[in-house]
């Protein structure tokens, strides 16, 4: 059974700071660093001794500080992928949150979504950035390791689920699978029939709630 652990970092500066995530470069805050820890042993726990395990991540500083405590305990290199980024707000990255907000034209209900132009200039579409991050699994998923880990973003976990369970992605302008930061998203692959499941999804039972910590929910304009 192929195994694939989907982790979203947890708590970092630009969640505390109010401002929009997306390519800025916002550290984990220190309770971050924490629930990273935590969510590395949680994994330790969840993945037998002896096994092979690959890790792959973002190559953004939120998400490799959190695969950074994966690593130590596993023994691995982390193979960092700038595909497995949040979704790029273009001007809006670093700015407050309500920049963004005045700004901000929503998709329509029903229509063309998958290139729709939010408003923001240098933003990427959601037809980019779900094909990125497919193109980021499709090489994962060619690797024979049965357990893999993948440290990415709260916004991007939905086009790994959806990737995972073969959705096209020209049918991906619906869907959505939420998430809190700091969350861990199991999937496996039976040996049998080769069916796909989505076994646990946004898993923050590894979170033992420490002074500053707060399990926030996702958003895919601040991940």
């Amino acid at each position: 059974m192929r195994t694939l652990y989907v982790v979203t970092h947890p708590e970092a500066t630009h969640h505390v700071e109010g401002v929009v995530g997306g390519w800025h470069d916002s550290r984990l805050t220190s309770a971050g660093v924490r629930a990273a820890g935590a969510i590395a042993r949680a994994l330790r726990s969840r993945i037998p001794a002896g096994a092979e395990v690959e890790l792959f991540s973002s190559d953004l500083r939120r998400t490799m500080r959190t695969a950074e405590e994966a690593a130590r305990l596993f023994g691995v290199e982390p193979v960092v992928d700038r595909r497995l980024r949040e979704k790029s707000y273009g001007e809006a990255e670093g700015r407050p949150q309500a920049w963004l907000d005045e700004r901000f034209v929503r998709p329509p209900a029903v229509g063309e979504r998958m290139e729709h132009d939010e408003g923001v200039p240098g933003a990427e579409t959601k037809a980019a950035w779900a094909r990125r991050v497919y193109a980021a699994m499709d090489e994962i998923l060619r690797s024979p390791v049965r357990h893999q880990i993948v440290v990415t973003h709260g916004g991007s976990l939905t086009f790994v689920v959806a990737s995972w369970i073969r959705m096209p992605v020209e049918s991906a302008d619906y869907v959505s699978f939420r998430a809190p930061s700091g969350s861990i998203t199991t999937l496996h692959e039976d040996d049998f029939f080769h069916n796909r499941q989505v076994a646990a999804l946004g898993d923050t039972s590894h979170l033992v709630p420490a002074p500053g910590y707060v399990s926030r929910p996702v958003s895919a304009d601040r991940s």
